[in-house]
């Protein structure tokens, strides 16, 4: 039997990069506002239970059925708060940033990059349908083989 995993947002902020730092809160609480679900199995059968819900004030996903929850507007310049905690077994979940084409990968994830909440693997950056990458990379950082290494060139050269 699969076991059911359940993250807790417990708050969401979005903090302004300009001179004023000024933060905003995504999630209202309350309900789903400013907010659409993208859930690939909902689109043959309507009827299917939301995988997010609003309980007690804070966002909660269920992990099945598997999907995305998106906001309306789009944004930029920005510094994300999240905090979040499994009501019970660890389980995998993520915050997907600048997420463009929808459905990009196993006709479920956009492409986006992904901060990782999975309690393995949290805090790493997952690259999903997507580069990280700049003009003149190489010339910047050194050689590939180097990337990542003590012997890689420092990024204040």
């Amino acid at each position: 039997m699969k076991k059911l995993c359940v993250a807790v947002l417990t708050s969401l902020f979005l903090l302004s990069c300009h001179s004023e730092p000024e933060s905003r809160a995504l999630f209202n609480g309350e309900d789903l506002s400013g907010w659409h679900m993208d859930v690939p199995v909902m689109d043959n059968d309507p009827d299917v239970k939301a995988p997010f819900i609003v309980r007690d004030g804070m966002l909660v996903s269920l992990g099945e059925p598997r999907g995305h929850l998106i906001t309306d507007e789009i944004f930029q310049d920005y510094r994300l708060e999240v905090e979040y905690r499994f009501s019970s077994e660890p389980g995998n979940c993520g915050v997907l940033v600048h997420a463009s084409t929808p459905r990009a990968l196993y006709d479920m994830f956009p492409k986006s990059l992904e901060v990782q909440m999975m309690h393995e693997n949290a805090g790493d950056f997952w690259c999903i349908v997507e580069d990280i990458s700049v003009p003149n990379m190489e010339e910047r950082r050194g050689p590939k083989e180097e990337w990542g290494s003590p012997k890689a060139k420092s990024a204040a050269s």
